[in-house]
């Protein structure tokens, strides 16, 4: 466990709650999507920040989940090429799991050249989905790619914090502790000194927490779980479009000390 999360656990106790039924209003399916790369040490004062603003979600009595996640491409990683090549249409496929909740979803997640972000997903009962026909017929029907030209390629697995503005317009999400392991190459790699933050708003809201980011000179700036566990575990992928914010996470996430 990295060393900041005892501290988060208490500064995620000051928060109101907000129970996933109170949510069920701003699942914001059909979103547009802002990320920032942010040292997790710096994450107990966005939080004592966000005090005012914000609800953190709460979920059989706990303000941090646990996730686990199935990435889904081809033989030669097109999924993956496409984004690396700055394609504004792409696709993803994976199987995500809520471990606490007990659930499990195979996704599909379609981004537009217009930068919206629109998600489609079913229940599965576990992160294989090779030989679940409920799950062929949901690819044949809504993925760019049939079954069998697809399979597990990266899994991760991270704790997830969700907060709701107060005027509930906004949702973000706060993801920590993010674990790779690539399904052909056979490594593992993490970066414990980073969080990925990803506000998700319908249309351009004001988000407070991307001012308190703003304060620590924090500006957007976006890589895909996905594509990030690629490029630590797999030498085979074009890496070139990514190498600027891998020098980014090096410099100012992992010397997260002289980031204030």
């Amino acid at each position: 466990m990295i060393p900041e999360i005892a501290e988060i656990d208490q500064k995620l106790q000051l928060l109101d709650p907000i129970s996933l039924d109170e949510m069920s209003g701003i699942k914001l399916m059909n979103r547009i999507d802002t990320k920032y790369l942010v040292p997790v040490s710096l994450l107990p004062k966005l939080l004592d920040m966000a005090k005012v603003d914000y609800f953190v979600q709460k979920h059989n009595g706990l303000r941090k989940a646990f996730y686990r996640t199935m990435y889904f491409d081809t033989d030669d990683a097109m999924m993956y090429t496409i984004h690396h090549n700055r394609k504004l249409n792409r696709q993803k496929i994976r199987v995500r799991e809520y471990v606490e909740s007990n659930l499990i979803f195979l996704e599909i997640k379609n981004k537009s050249n217009k930068g919206r972000t629109k998600k489609v997903r079913i229940t599965v009962p576990d992160l294989q989905i090779q030989n679940n026909e409920e799950a062929n017929e949901f690819i044949s029907q809504k993925a760019n790619y049939p079954m069998s030209a697809i399979k597990g390629r990266l899994q991760n697995s991270f704790y997830r914090v969700t907060l709701v503005n107060k005027g509930k317009t906004e949702r973000l999400t706060i993801d920590m502790d993010i674990n790779f392991v690539n399904q052909k190459s056979g490594k593992r790699d993490t970066i414990p000194e980073l969080c990925i933050v990803e506000v998700k708003r319908d249309g351009n809201v004001y988000s407070p927490f991307t001012s308190y980011l703003a304060n620590f000179r924090i500006q957007k700036k976006s890589i895909s779980k996905y594509c990030l566990g690629m490029v630590l575990t797999d030498d085979e992928v074009k890496k070139n479009r990514f190498k600027a914010k891998l020098k980014y996470i090096d410099k100012f996430v992992r010397t997260s000390g002289n980031a204030e």
